[in-house]
């Protein structure tokens, strides 16, 4: 085994393996950006070094930097986590190169699986199910309508190369070809450097279902049973559960098998992932390889048992696996959800900034959380928004999915904006709950859930209103008269009225809760309907309520005007806003459209003098690993741009001035 390693990464998947090394007694070598200084990971690591500035390709992504930080540190390896490098063929070889040795598969193996071309053409040789389609090295126009009008449509072309969506266009007929066509080259040739297109025919309402394997240099090939992963947004997964809900004994065994000759077919070693679409008649095709360890992995450690990052490691120093097929079981059912930094309720925007109070349920067997934060950390705009992943164990899916309900309700961020509230709706959605999801269940029930997870409870209104009134009136009791009830700041009034507050919901929806009463014990009205309430502070987080008949503990935190509260049956999230309506100004981001993230303009369209009509791309904009296009709201003459292509911008800046139509007309 290792004395040292070093590990190629950050966040939550640094902090993973850094807690294994630690368990296995193994010295852990950090690196960090100047972004990362005061990073997590870094605080756990035994040592930390300095590989670059912010900016991922030169610090994360600079493979000679990283091998030289691995060679000055004296490790004997690199974990190169997920993301950045570690699917990089160019440097497992350098890896290896430089005497050390690469915790996971051959480059050879990444590079072949990382061509979706290669990776089709192989499984077909294997005899591994594959989605009908065409890989051919013919690309001309014509060819690829053919081919798709011979596959039937709808289809979906893809770029044989990259991955992440890029490129990827879904076509339900020919109306268009040319012109989609054309789109997905010049983007495929954009990310990747190679336009080379394969078509697919689109599976319509198929499920992501992914199946675990493991590899060691002995000629032992296993897999650890499958994964559900259709809960998706942008291609990128935010629920995951093991096992998948939609197989019975004999489909399972059939999509292990298959996942297990993929592996032999190109001598995989280490861990990594066979991803298959399955469709609703129980029909599975292979769609690619991930040859890595994946973010979901915890789910299957935690129904059979096994630490995955322990097994690459002693895979790595040449230790057989220690188990066979038939000894690896699994027990109960594991829900996985991923914290993202984003806005659901704006396009899935990236938020940064930084985190006040992160807090979230310990200490439970079946609860695992799995973070790459801490409260007072920043979030920053270079990388992945994913903050941390959320892992509940149940007897079976019922049990897991009352753990997962309990445990979002109780977990909390406050500072950027996060997914949470989403993550807490679709828990509780009536499809989730029945296992009727597959890879367009977000867009189609997208509406609802943000409906759901906007609104305001009104036990959650009462618990907020409550603890901030508590709040008060322990503040104003250190210097107040304690027998004048004129001091008091707990709700009593002369002549009654009480105190107003007014809370809005993440969709802009407000409601007026007021509140009489003084010692804890109110009359709080929400809507003109009076309900005694009897409040009282548990500690400084938690609050204990009767309301009625009912009893309650909330989790309440306040981060200025944001409330958050946590119940056994569900989290919201609250903004008190001022009991009059403020008077606005509208229009002001038609005329100045602002940047909707922090970022990097890649670049802009338009230029100073030139006319733009409404819709029409102005610049693009990329952060945390996402693109966004600004496209002009009105139609005008573009009076000023305040940026260029490589500048960094803040979120709210104004970006460009446009002087409408109507007055540049006058």
């Amino acid at each position: 085994m290792f004395s040292r390693i070093l590990v190629a990464n950050r966040g939550e998947i640094a902090c993973r393996v850094i807690r294994t090394c630690r368990r296995l007694g193994i010295h852990v070598i950090a690196v960090y950006s100047d972004a990362d200084a005061q990073a997590r990971h870094v605080r756990e690591a035994d040592d930390a070094i300095r590989i670059g500035p912010a900016e991922p390709t030169d610090s994360y992504l600079n493979i000679d930097r990283v091998i030289e930080a691995a060679i000055a540190s004296k490790a004997g390896a690199i974990h190169p986590g997920y993301g950045f490098l570690s699917e990089n063929p160019q440097f497992a070889s350098a890896v290896r190169d430089a005497g050390l040795v690469f915790i996971g598969p051959e480059a050879e193996t990444i590079r072949t699986m990382g061509s979706k071309r290669q990776a089709r053409t192989m499984m077909i040789e294997a005899g591994v199910p594959v989605v009908p389609g065409f890989e051919g090295e013919i690309q001309d126009e014509g060819t690829l309508l053919a081919e798709a009008t011979r596959i039937g449509f709808p289809v979906i072309l893809k770029p044989s190369a990259g991955g992440g969506g890029k490129g990827m266009r879904v076509m339900r007929d020919a109306d268009g070809w040319s012109a989609v066509v054309a789109s997905a080259r010049r983007e495929a040739q954009a990310a990747f450097g190679n336009d080379h297109m394969i078509i697919e025919r689109f599976v319509e309402r198929a499920r992501h279902v992914e199946v675990q394997i493991f590899a060691d240099n002995h000629g032992n090939v296993l897999h650890l049973f499958e994964r559900e992963c259709s809960i998706q947004r942008r291609q990128q997964k935010i629920i995951e559960e093991a096992p998948c809900p939609a197989l019975d004994e004999g489909l399972r065994a059939a999509i292990t098998e298959a996942a297990v000759t993929a592996a032999v077919a190109v001598d995989y070693r280490n861990a990594g992932t066979v991803e298959f679409l399955l469709d609703e008649s129980g029909h599975f095709y292979f769609m690619e390889m991930n040859t890595r360890l994946q973010v979901e992995h915890p789910v299957t450690e935690a129904i059979t048992g096994v630490d995955l990052v322990e097994w690459q490691l002693r895979a790595a120093a040449g230790e057989p696996v220690p188990v066979t097929q038939s000894e690896i079981t699994r027990h109960g059912h594991a829900i996985e959800a991923r914290i993202y930094a984003e806005n659901p309720f704006n396009d899935f925007l990236p938020s940064t900034g930084r985190i006040g109070r992160f807090v979230h349920p310990v200490g439970a067997l079946d609860l695992r959380i799995d973070s790459g934060v801490d409260s007072g950390d920043r979030v920053d705009v270079y990388y992945d928004p994913m903050l941390a992943k959320l892992v509940v164990w149940g007897e079976n899916r019922e049990i897991a999915i009352r753990r997962l309900r309990r445990a979002l309700a109780r977990t909390m961020l406050t500072g950027p904006m996060t997914n949470l509230a989403l993550l807490r709706s679709i828990a509780g959605h009536a499809d989730f709950v029945a296992g009727k999801m597959d890879t367009a269940y977000l867009e189609r029930n997208f509406d609802a859930l943000l409906s759901e997870a906007s609104s305001a409870d009104q036990i959650a209104l009462i618990a907020a209103a409550c603890a901030l009134q508590l709040g008060s009136a322990e503040a104003a009791a250190e210097a107040a008269d304690p027998y004048s009830p004129w001091d008091r700041a707990d709700g009593w009034r002369h002549g009654g009225g009480g105190v107003r507050m007014r809370f809005e919901d993440p969709c802009g929806q407000s409601s007026e809760v007021t509140l009489s009463g003084w010692d804890g014990r109110f009359a709080v009205t929400i809507d003109d309907v009076p309900t005694p309430v009897t409040a009282s502070k548990l500690d400084p987080d938690h609050l204990e309520l009767s309301v009625g008949e009912e009893q309650y503990q909330a989790t309440v935190l306040t981060d200025g005007d944001s409330c958050y509260v946590g119940l056994d049956f569900g989290g919201f999230e609250l903004r008190r806003v001022p009991n009059y309506d403020p008077s606005s100004q509208h229009g002001e981001e038609d005329t100045h459209p602002v940047a909707p993230m922090p970022g990097r303009i890649v670049v802009v369209y338009v230029t100073e003098g030139e006319s733009v009509t409404a819709g029409q791309s102005l610049l693009a904009l990329e952060g945390m690993k996402m693109e966004y296009t600004l496209k002009a709201p009105v139609a005008g003459r573009i009076s000023r741009i305040f940026f260029s292509a490589g500048d960094m911008v803040e979120a709210d800046t104004a970006l460009v001035d446009i002087e409408p139509e109507t007055d540049a007309a006058t």
